[in-house]
């Protein structure tokens, strides 16, 4: 038996579609998605829980959306001329400025836990797809043994809690998301029940 299978036995089947969740979105805000990934989302289907619901909304949004379509609205929102609609960094979101103290954070952390940049990503680490990203490996031991409730918990409310619903937020009200708009309600949703479980059980 490999590590690997040692350690997936021992994450639950609920922590496992949290690590999904958490990996889908950093997929989806790191690049536009492919065309595979929204034939992928538009076959998603949620049940009747606010996070269901906005599943479904997005897989709807989804069928519809061409990755042309969806490459041009990314590049909208997040890159642009200059810059793009919005800057998804916990140090902006943070303190209003780039490459801050929650960086610096982050990367002590980071390097705590023997995770580094990938030497092809330019981005500052604090970019909302790394760290939606790095939480879903925590929770399966993607990089190492799978994290505890409480290391999760840590880690969430330090880098991801005090920002990722704002960020979800605007990323839902801005002018140019569309398909984007549908992610954000998946995220904002995700995010809500992610920091009540932490507040109640972590």
């Amino acid at each position: 038996m490999t590590d690997a299978a040692v350690t997936t036995e021992r994450v639950s089947e609920e922590d496992r579609l949290r690590a999904d969740l958490y990996n889908y979105l950093g997929l989806m805000l790191a690049a536009p998605p492919s065309e595979m990934l929204l034939e992928q989302t538009a076959a998603l289907s949620g049940d009747e829980t606010p996070l269901g619901q906005a599943i479904t909304q997005l897989a709807r949004v989804a069928k519809r959306t061409k990755p042309a379509g969806a490459e041009r609205e990314f590049n909208a929102l997040f890159i642009g001329l200059g810059r793009g609609e919005l800057l998804p960094y916990a140090s902006y979101y943070l303190t209003g400025f780039l490459n801050e103290k929650p960086l610096a954070a982050l990367r002590n952390d980071m390097s705590a836990r023997g995770l580094s940049r990938a030497p092809n990503v330019f981005e500052p680490e604090d970019n909302i797809a790394s760290l939606m990203e790095m939480m879903g490996a925590m929770i399966v031991g993607r990089f190492g043994a799978a994290t505890s409730i409480a290391e999760q918990k840590t880690f969430f409310n330090k880098h991801i809690g005090p920002w990722a619903a704002h960020f979800f937020a605007d990323l839902e009200g801005a002018k140019n998301s569309v398909l984007y708009a549908s992610v954000a309600a998946v995220g904002r949703a995700f995010m809500e029940i992610e920091t009540e479980g932490f507040r109640m059980g972590g």
